[in-house]
């Protein structure tokens, strides 16, 4: 019966965020297809090592494949692991991370297997399609929802003839929760040279860097957020003032990083980082739908802007009217004074 699979990232013998994120969701995907949920791991020296950071999620079937040159990252060698695994195990379904890494790796395990991949994917629904040209209807297929056009609509993406249907997803976007910290999922130690050829490790990393995040933005519990309405970049020190009070992160809508106001690194929507905290509060964000995408999930959003009538202000639990430069100084104020 056709699996459900996730391709397992690594950090030496790490497993990323984003992959037990999508083992979350492949778990749920699984258990609606009444299938398995599978899960390929590559990388050296991480036999004994990353199993148990893996099968609490629910896997049922774990292939690793462990063997000197599968790290650092390099492109042919796991696209010849992931190709030939496939064409063995027949998966109708795969989940990458949209990292550097799965970004790389995932067009080119398409292609290689004609499948098709939709990237950047902000949710994932099993359902079916009717092709009325046609006259046929496909049961139980991935809904592959990204935004598109610029992100001016949400599209719904199917793949009803290929195999697998592969999608990559932003880290943050789905929520990592272990299932049975016991549950015990079958393991597979593959013979990597059954899979790749030596002439795949021509290309060697010489050098590698890794530079460690300047802020927790996507871990932050309050996230104080700004748009172009923010007005400069003396403004968003307003911001960084009213976050440090809250013990919260700065971040920022794309025109604001457009124009100069904050870091790219801060950048929330479609194409920044996806945030879930507690408290959102928006800015002078309009709340365009890239922009949207991105914080949706948040559980009490309170928006700040002089514009009644901005998109954003549909979505917020609470709406302030008024500009950054009256508002956020009177939120530091009251703040001062009621938390002695």
């Amino acid at each position: 019966m056709a699996a459900v699979f996730v391709y397992i990232e690594l950090e030496g013998t790490k497993v990323q965020e984003v992959s037990q994120e999508l083992l979350t969701k492949g778990r749920k995907l699984a258990n609606e297809l009444g299938v398995q949920l599978q899960a390929v791991v590559a990388g050296t020296g991480i036999k004994g090592q990353v199993e148990q950071q893996i099968l609490p999620y629910g896997v049922d079937k774990l292939f690793v494949f462990d063997g000197e040159g599968l790290f650092p990252y390099t492109s042919k060698p796991h696209t010849d692991i992931l190709v030939n695994l496939f064409k063995r195990e027949q998966p109708q379904i795969c989940l990458m991370g949209a990292t550097v890494i799965g970004r790389d790796l995932g067009p080119r395990v398409s292609s290689s297997l004609t499948s098709g991949l939709t990237a950047d994917c902000t949710g994932l629904e099993i359902g079916d399609y009717e092709d009325k040209r046609a006259g046929k209807t496909y049961k139980d297929l991935l809904y592959q929802i990204r935004p598109a056009f610029g992100g001016n609509i949400v599209a719904t993406i199917v793949n009803p003839d290929h195999r697998p249907q592969m999608a990559t997803v932003r880290s943050g976007v789905m929520k990592a929760e272990v299932l049975d910290p016991d549950y015990k999922g079958e393991v597979v130690y593959e013979n990597v040279a059954d899979f790749v050829p030596a002439e795949d490790y021509v290309v060697k990393v010489i050098e590698r860097h890794v530079e460690a995040a300047k802020h927790n933005l996507k871990g932050a519990s309050i996230v104080v957020a700004g748009g172009y309405g923010v007005g400069s970049k003396d403004n968003f020190d307003l911001l960084f003032e009213l976050a440090r009070l809250l013990h919260g992160e700065v971040g920022a809508s794309r025109a604001a990083v457009d124009a100069g106001f904050c870091d790219h690194d801060r950048q929330i929507g479609q194409t920044g980082v996806t945030v879930h905290p507690k408290v959102y509060i928006a800015c002078g964000i309009s709340g365009q739908i890239q922009h949207i995408a991105g914080m949706q999930d948040s559980k009490i959003i309170i928006s700040v802007n002089s514009d009644p009538n901005a998109p954003i202000n549909k979505i917020a639990d609470y709406v302030i009217n008024g500009t950054v430069e009256e508002v956020v100084p009177k939120l530091i104020k009251y703040y001062k004074q009621n938390s002695k």
